[in-house]
């Protein structure tokens, strides 16, 4: 007996799997990923079917989570971050726009543009959401699919395995990883 079998039927099933998913995944992230003194890296996906500026949000959004960026730290300008990410200027102007309203960057007069004080708990607590919401996506796809709990289970295992220490995170270069 597991500790899903008490819970077999009904709507916990996903919220156990969830559960577990996210302490795996909290462990995992604390724990294995390299990191790298290298600059910020963001990277964007034109196919994903995500925006492109709020791919760019959630991953200054993470990078601050993971205290790559620091409360009062310069970002790159507009200009810079949107030759790094090869997009249009405005793409890059859009997020820092989001991020502002979000309360997480702040336009300093003749500085630029700096990690808010608080940013940090606000995008911890989003990152925690924002993974939460596309492991349940994932989830209820599996679960929909016939997938038993024990299977599902058994894939997480799998990956989360032949993931470890090979994930780059915001704060390393392409180059970090083996």
């Amino acid at each position: 007996m597991n500790q899903y079998d008490a819970h077999a039927t009904g709507p916990n099933i996903l919220l156990d799997i969830f559960s577990h998913i996210a302490v795996l995944c909290e462990r995992y992230t604390n724990t294995v990923v390299r990191r790298s003194r290298n600059p910020m890296l963001i990277t964007v996906e034109p196919a994903s079917g995500e925006a492109i500026y709020a791919q760019i949000v959630r991953q200054i959004k993470f990078a601050i989570a993971d205290q790559t960026l620091r409360p009062g730290q310069l970002l790159p300008s507009v200009r810079q971050l949107s030759q790094q990410v090869t997009v249009n200027p405005n793409t890059v102007a859009r997020a820092y726009q989001q991020l502002q309203a979000d309360g997480i960057i702040e336009t300093l007069r003749g500085q630029g543009v700096v990690v808010c004080k608080g940013a940090l708990q606000a995008c911890r607590k989003q990152r925690k959401q924002i993974v939460a919401q596309r492991i349940e996506g994932v989830l209820t796809e599996a679960l929909h699919g016939g997938l038993s709990v024990q299977e599902i289970d058994q894939i997480v295992q799998q990956k989360l395995k032949s993931l470890d220490g090979n994930v780059a995170t915001i704060g390393s270069s392409s180059d970090a990883v083996p």
